[in-house]
């Protein structure tokens, strides 16, 4: 691989994903919030994005607060040691981890890799979006594949769309929007059916809120296996951008070849605050056990008014606001609560965000009046 080549490729890659904002297009209530008018935003309630209502933990914040100071010295020993920290959560090497300014970075980095031989990636529809836009501008055409009845991600219609132009898939487990997960036997068998001869990259975002199964004891036998992390969800760092990829050491080195500086990514102040989350198993015990209180409440509210929803193991909600006789993010866009839409063309169904126990009761009360 010359040089020169790969670095105009990953330029252009780097350009395409920065160009991507429609992906961030605003509801016309977000808008008004962002630009100041007509809503106060001390009293607005965003469910937006699945970020964290709790976080980051007292021990992450004071780790970043102590950082600050020592922002004038480059990261890079700091950046050894959170990796093989990293790698020791399962069993792994610091060689078996490479980190990014959050896990849409390294999608957008595993994306680069791939379409360096043109051709397609197959995924859901819907899942998580953010890279796809992108990735059509640096060669990689998307397949599509829809959802099965249940709102599940369809893994034999997705072993079976890929063709002699594959070049990767793409698996969001537990699923956005929907908050389904397949069995650990399912993904299993998924992994030995598709990484065998193309990449598999696996987004596990949302594991940790209710131990969804992951299948990171398997990047060492199929070195064609990628499983981007972030510490945006239940860690509650959205805004820190901290995320990393779990793959084989030969996979990691290829990839390091397409980022422009191995020891870029998250910042020294970023790292100590997750290298500090690590440690903080009672603040993340809490995340999970609010979450799962405030969910179920909101399960329950939708229940009571005949709303329609997908059983969720994440910090979201899928639901139909068809059977309803308002639209919904209508309603509380008007109670100053963003965030319920739609991620399939001309559909009824929405995600909203879990916030807060007291935030959730609103949702519910505003449904039920």
């Amino acid at each position: 691989m010359q040089r020169r080549q790969l670095l105009r490729q990953t330029a252009l890659a780097v350009s395409a994903f920065s160009l991507s904002r429609e992906l961030f297009a605003l509801t016309p209530a977000e808008r008004r919030w962002v630009e100041g008018k007509g809503m106060p935003s001390a009293d607005l309630i965003k469910l937006s994005a699945n970020e964290n209502p709790h976080g980051p933990s007292p021990l992450a914040r004071k780790a970043m607060a102590d950082f600050v100071g020592r922002s004038n010295r480059y990261q890079w020993e700091m950046n050894a040691v959170f990796r093989e920290r990293i790698g020791a959560l399962t069993g792994h090497t610091k060689d078996h981890v490479i980190l990014g300014a959050g896990s849409s970075e390294l999608l957008g980095l595993a994306c680069t890799w791939a379409a360096y031989r043109k051709g397609n990636v197959v995924a859901s529809e819907p899942t998580f979006k953010l890279w796809m836009t992108a990735a059509r501008k640096i060669g990689l055409q998307t397949k599509l594949v829809p959802l099965t009845p249940s709102k599940h991600n369809d893994l034999q219609r997705l072993a079976d769309t890929m063709d002699a132009d594959t070049r990767m898939v793409y698996l969001c487990n537990p699923n956005n929007p929907t908050g389904t997960t397949a069995t650990k036997a399912e993904l299993d068998d998924f992994v030995r059916k598709v990484a065998k001869d193309r990449i598999l990259l696996m987004d596990e975002a949302y594991t940790e809120y209710y131990g969804s199964p992951s299948v990171a004891h398997l990047v060492n036998e199929y070195p064609n296996l990628l499983i981007a992390k972030t510490f945006s969800k239940v860690y509650g760092m959205a805004g820190a951008r901290v995320g990393y990829i779990l793959a084989h050491p030969d996979t990691i080195r290829k990839l390091t070849e397409f980022s422009a500086w191995a020891n870029a990514g998250p910042s020294a102040v970023s790292m100590a605050g997750a290298m500090a989350a690590l440690t903080d198993a009672d603040f993340v015990k809490l995340v999970q056990t609010e979450n799962h209180k405030a969910k179920e409440l909101f399960c329950q509210g939708l229940q009571q008014a005949g709303i329609p929803f997908v059983p969720s193991v994440t910090s979201f909600v899928y639901f139909d606001n068809q059977p309803f006789p308002k639209k919904i993010p209508e309603l509380l866009a008007a109670a100053n609560i963003i965030g319920a839409r739609t991620f399939e063309d001309k559909s009824s169904w929405l995600r909203l965000s879990v916030g807060t126990v007291p935030e959730m009761q609103k949702v519910v009360s505003i449904l039920q009046a």
